[in-house]
């Protein structure tokens, strides 16, 4: 893996001066410059436009899920990993929502974080141990399909039934192997599946297929 640059945002400094510690133990971390608001942030970013962002919600100044949305804007090549004490589903559905990348808990453990920054830098999806989407799929006591989709979405994209039941299961944060388990198919169709689809949804990362899976309310 190449190099990467990281920004910490996180106002409470003893945390903030063992997460260095942890990540300059990382050895493809170039850099790592920390912030302890939103303000500081942005300075930071437009001088140095990092590859990757740890975020924590609680900052004194904003909250931490509108700052996701403000970074993403402005800087869509940087990935965002959420680092937050909060464990409540809706707090990580709005997180992804908003174009985060991963989402992992202060109290994970040094090889699972390490993990974690690697994926995300990777472009994949990283959910940590202890988080969770809100039941998605409830609608099936309802008599209701899990994957039902907003048709104009569906027609627009050009996408197939089992595309489209691909999507909402990646919107899950489901590993290929999961997907391929669920629906019964093979890790390599899976694969072929996932590849149309960014390429039909014009993205290039497993984070933006999350993403458009909450858009398009394949995720509840």
């Amino acid at each position: 893996m190449e190099k990467f640059s990281v920004v910490l945002v996180d106002d409470h400094l003893l945390f903030a001066e063992g997460m260095k510690s942890v990540l300059n133990s990382v050895e493809e971390v170039d850099s790592i410059s920390v912030a302890s608001n939103g303000k500081e942030l942005f300075v930071l970013l437009y001088q140095i436009k990092p590859d990757l962002l740890l975020l924590d919600l609680n900052l004194e100044d904003e909250s931490g899920l509108e700052l996701v949305a403000r970074v993403k804007k402005e800087f869509g090549s940087t990935k965002i990993m959420i680092l937050t004490s909060y464990d409540d589903p809706k707090y990580v559905k709005k997180a992804f929502k908003n174009g985060v990348d991963g989402y992992m808990l202060k109290n994970s453990k040094k090889d699972d974080l390490v993990a974690g920054i690697r994926e995300v830098v990777a472009g994949e999806v990283y959910f940590g141990k202890g988080v969770s989407l809100p039941n998605v799929h409830s609608n099936l006591t309802k008599g209701k399909s899990p994957f039902e989709a907003d048709d104009r979405f569906v027609q627009k994209n050009n996408l197939t039934k089992r595309e489209v039941e691909i999507l909402s299961l990646i919107g899950e944060a489901l590993s290929n192997k999961q997907i391929a388990d669920q629906l019964f198919i093979s890790d390599q169709t899976v694969s072929v599946h996932k590849k149309n689809l960014m390429r039909k949804l014009s993205v290039n990362s497993t984070a933006s297929l999350v993403k458009i899976a909450f858009q398009s309310r394949l995720v509840r």
